[in-house]
């Protein structure tokens, strides 16, 4: 093996620049070109990629996002697509390619092992719904980011003796919302995982302003509901002027945490040590502190990483 590849895909999110730098310093460190591919799949398709050195992942470790960028590819859902990916791969005299990315990300890196292109792909996504993995890399950060985020509005929260719903990011895991409110001392956390009942959060808001609280939280997965909508729906029930805060994509961004830096580093090393052992068609994850291996197909097969059941019950002992 003397060329790989990297890119990045689906939704970005921090950490993804400390992985390239690492998958680009684990190469250089065993005598591998690495070539960065511009724009995820699509840069395979466009056949955009250049050669990184230590020079252009200099200073890209604190900074989030990723500077390869990332984009749609709906030409990569189809064979043509894939199969001219995979002709491009060779042409560019690739031996390996390494995909950071989510479910859709390593569903594309699947079609290029079936089409004979060795691939390792890193777990990256806020949303934590990558089974064969404790973390996604990203998720930590987008955990700090919402917890910052709360606890400054908690104190306009209790200026104004007001309730605010907080929509976090998710789909259709709960993991952010219900981790945050754990962190944050939120009231609720209403995840897809969970049914709630809106009239009782009710009756315990009116309990809580009567008993001289100055604030509430609600923490919303946005597959759960929208923020908006829990918002007016307790203000018709009960008249209470309730605020909300969308996070949206800024989940997404700001300088990597210490944890995310340590595991971009340990799955960048590690996805291009697997590549050079020969060991393909996996997806790296991180298994109770272990760097573990999972075949691609069955990682995919597996749907959704189901919700932690300790953490559901210990939410449920602190009253959320």
């Amino acid at each position: 093996m003397k060329r790989i590849a990297v890119l990045t895909s689906g939704g970005d999110c921090s950490g993804m620049n400390a992985a390239i730098r690492a998958v680009v310093r684990a190469g250089l460190s065993n005598n591998l070109e690495v070539v960065g591919i511009q724009k995820g799949f699509q840069g395979l398709i466009d056949r955009h990629g250049e050669v990184l050195t230590t020079k252009s992942v200099s200073s890209k470790l604190q900074v989030g996002g990723t500077f390869l960028q990332s984009a749609r590819c709906l030409k990569m859902l189809q064979e043509p697509g894939q199969q001219l990916a995979a002709e491009n791969l060779q042409a560019m005299a690739i031996d390996g390619l390494v995909v950071i990315g989510g479910d859709g990300s390593h569903r594309g890196a699947l079609a290029m092992q079936r089409l004979g292109i060795p691939v390792v792909a890193i777990p990256a996504s806020i949303d934590n719904d990558i089974p064969f993995t404790d973390m996604s890399l990203g998720v930590d950060t987008a955990l700090n980011n919402i917890i910052h985020a709360v606890d400054n509005l908690k104190d306009t929260a209790s200026s104004h003796d007001r309730t605010f719903v907080v929509e976090t990011m998710g789909r259709n895991c709960g993991y952010l919302a219900l981790v945050s409110a754990i962190a944050c001392g939120a009231e609720y956390a209403l995840i897809p995982e969970s049914s709630y009942d809106l009239d009782a959060i009710c009756e315990n808001l009116q309990r809580r302003f009567k008993e001289g609280r100055d604030n509430s939280i609600i923490m919303v997965a946005e597959g759960a509901g929208k923020a908006q909508n829990i918002a007016d729906q307790i203000k018709d029930r009960i008249g209470f002027e309730t605020r909300i805060m969308v996070l949206g994509h800024y989940q997404r961004g700001g300088s990597p945490s210490s944890f995310d830096r340590l595991l971009a580093a340990r799955f960048g090393v590690n996805a291009v040590a697997t590549l050079l052992q020969g060991n393909s068609g996996k997806m790296l994850g991180l298994s109770c502190g272990a760097i573990v291996l999972t075949n691609l197909e069955e990682a995919i097969g597996a749907g959704r990483r189901p919700i932690d059941e300790n953490l559901l019950r210990l939410a449920a002992t602190l009253g959320i």
